[in-house]
């Protein structure tokens, strides 16, 4: 079987935010969508004060309540672990948004643009089918589809992998098989301290934070 997921080390992320330009160039979100964002964290009481640079998004669960509440049974998870929402079968009613605890889910009314006019790119680039639905980051899923298909390998071949991941500076951003212990991810996950997040509410998250700091 294979797992899709998706490591961030938060020793190596300076906060630059290219994953969020990347994954909103790659998937033409519009103004205040952001699929992937970076929390700016400060922890710790003075003088021994820390700051965190955290990369969030949909951690596409192992048990995703977004799921479970969908009257239409829009939200699915793949064989592979990867949370899809089917916007022909979704309304707009946003339960899934309520029951996200990880804020991961947007839904666009009407559309917009960064300059309060349509440019050329994003008139290109406009999806109707994403209005007035909800949307979440896919792990680039149809790049991973793609790629598999012309014989690539998610996490090692760019073609195949999330743009955030290809996109980040300091390589703090790793995706790869779970459930392949030889993997990059299995890898990092084995030799390395590390936590995902709110995972007492037993989600399942498949998004890891590599932390070595007590």
């Amino acid at each position: 079987m294979t797992r899709w997921a998706m490591v961030a080390d938060l020793r190596r992320c300076i906060g630059c935010q290219t994953c969020t330009a990347s994954c909103r160039h790659a998937n033409a979100t519009p103004p205040g969508v952001q699929w992937r964002r970076v929390l700016d964290m400060e922890f710790g009481e003075y003088p021994d004060v820390q700051r965190a640079f955290v990369p969030v998004g949909c951690q596409h669960c192992a048990d995703p309540p977004c799921m479970d509440v969908c009257p239409t049974k829009a939200t699915t998870q793949r064989a592979d672990g990867i949370v899809a929402i089917d916007y022909d079968l979704c309304i707009g009613c946003a339960y899934c948004a309520v029951a996200c605890p990880y804020q991961a889910r947007y839904k666009t009314s009407r559309p917009l643009y960064a300059y309060g006019k349509s440019m050329e790119n994003e008139t290109r680039r406009q999806d109707d089918a994403r209005m007035a639905v909800a949307t979440k980051c896919t792990f680039c899923v149809d790049r991973i589809d793609a790629g598999l298909a012309g014989g690539k390998q998610p996490g090692v071949d760019p073609e195949a992998t999330p743009a955030c991941v290809n996109a980040c500076i300091t390589k703090a951003m790793t995706f790869g098989d779970l459930d392949d212990p030889q993997s990059n991810v299995s890898q990092l996950l084995a030799r390395t301290r590390h936590f995902r997040m709110h995972e007492e509410l037993g989600t399942g998250p498949g998004f890891y934070y590599l932390w070595d700091k007590s």
